[in-house]
């Protein structure tokens, strides 16, 4: 079922026309709505557009502007935008795509980069949500499946001045909504961290439940999406340092450049976390292991205790007719005796060697 659910994402594409926009996500309920940020380092204005036509409005200002648009199933409203800032339909054929790995197009005007949004609902469940960025002179677009994101600081930072981001280009918002989406990836790896410690110490204690095992495998999957969320990350950001685009200011790389390092961190404790997890399955298959030879150990050691006692038991058994303890008037006695002498000596000795 898996296998026929990720093919499908990519069967809509085949035959079709480049630059035919079919949207490949799961969040089809999800309603259409623009959030627009104008602001200088004086002023700002916050509204919601009502009409897409109103976001042309902000195109040529001297302002900078972040729209930001929700609900990526509306392929029809989403070409709309592609018009009004002449966007490339290859760049919408990708944005409604979901299933794109992020990367990052250069265009004459514009910067079209793709990241993988990441968070944890509820349930503690991985949701892997693609956010997309096209980046103007003094402009970025923002393209999300549906509402609720990362970015709720960085609108905090613009209603109240905060920082220096009223005061910068559009290429600086930029750098704060990407920072924005890889600082969560910190809380993303500790949440990960705590779950991968939590079955180690519980394996490492010896209680581990039966389905211990799926978790395991689980948690490689969820690893393993994290890593094709994040890895490609460092090569946008790379090129982005070094590319001498005229939409990124000098003054701004020196941030860039930070927020590659903290890819580089996250990155270390995605390695170290997948190794831990390859080792968790081997820890739970040593634990199995061990509790089959604790069974096997206490089993063999009734066989041994009773291999005596069988053995008398089987002298006695025999049908013979010249068997003289059978006459003995206290020969069933004595025979227990014995018996239950060897079996209390076995069962000190084995607990001084400390078998038992």
């Amino acid at each position: 079922m898996a296998k026929k659910r990720n093919l499908s994402e990519h069967i809509k594409h085949i035959g079709q026309v480049p630059g035919t926009l079919i949207y490949t996500g799961k969040k089809s309920d999800k309603d259409f709505h623009i959030e627009c940020f104008d602001y200088t380092k004086d002023r700002i204005e916050e509204s919601i557009l009502l009409n897409i036509d109103d976001a042309l409005n902000y195109k040529d200002t001297e302002s900078v502007t972040w729209i930001n648009i929700d609900g990526l199933k509306h392929t029809d409203k989403i070409e709309d935008i592609g018009r009004l800032y002449n966007i490339h339909p290859l760049v919408l054929e990708d944005i409604v795509n979901t299933s794109q790995r992020p990367k990052i197009d250069e265009y004459e005007d514009y910067l079209f980069v793709v990241l993988k949004m990441l968070y944890y609902d509820t349930n503690e469940k991985l949701i892997v949500e693609q956010v997309s960025f096209v980046l103007g002179k003094n402009y970025v677009l923002t393209f999300q499946e549906s509402e609720g994101d990362v970015f709720g600081t960085i609108r905090e930072r613009l209603r109240l001045c905060k920082g220096r981001i009223r005061g910068l280009k559009s290429d600086y918002l930029l750098y704060a909504l990407i920072d924005a989406i890889v600082d969560n990836y910190f809380s993303i790896i500790e949440t990960l961290g705590n779950k991968i410690e939590d079955l180690e110490t519980e394996l490492f204690a010896g209680n581990a439940r039966e389905n211990i095992n799926v978790e395991v495998q689980q948690l490689k999957r969820e690893i393993l999406r994290i890593r094709r969320a994040i890895f490609p990350l460092r090569e946008i950001i790379n090129r982005i340092e070094k590319n001498e685009n005229k939409l990124i200011y000098k003054r701004t790389i020196t941030y860039y450049r930070d927020i590659y390092d903290h890819l580089i961190q996250v990155s270390d404790n995605i390695d170290i976390y997948r190794e831990m997890i390859w080792s968790l399955m081997d820890m739970y298959m040593t634990t199995i292991s061990n509790r089959m030879n604790e069974v096997m150990k206490v089993l063999t050691i009734i066989a041994t205790i009773f291999i005596p006692l069988t053995f008398i038991a089987g002298i006695y058994g025999m049908n013979f007719e010249h068997m003289p303890e059978l006459h003995y008037k206290y020969s069933y006695y004595i025979l227990w005796g014995l018996m239950i002498i060897l079996f209390v000596a076995m069962l000190f000795y084995f607990k001084r060697k400390k078998w038992l």
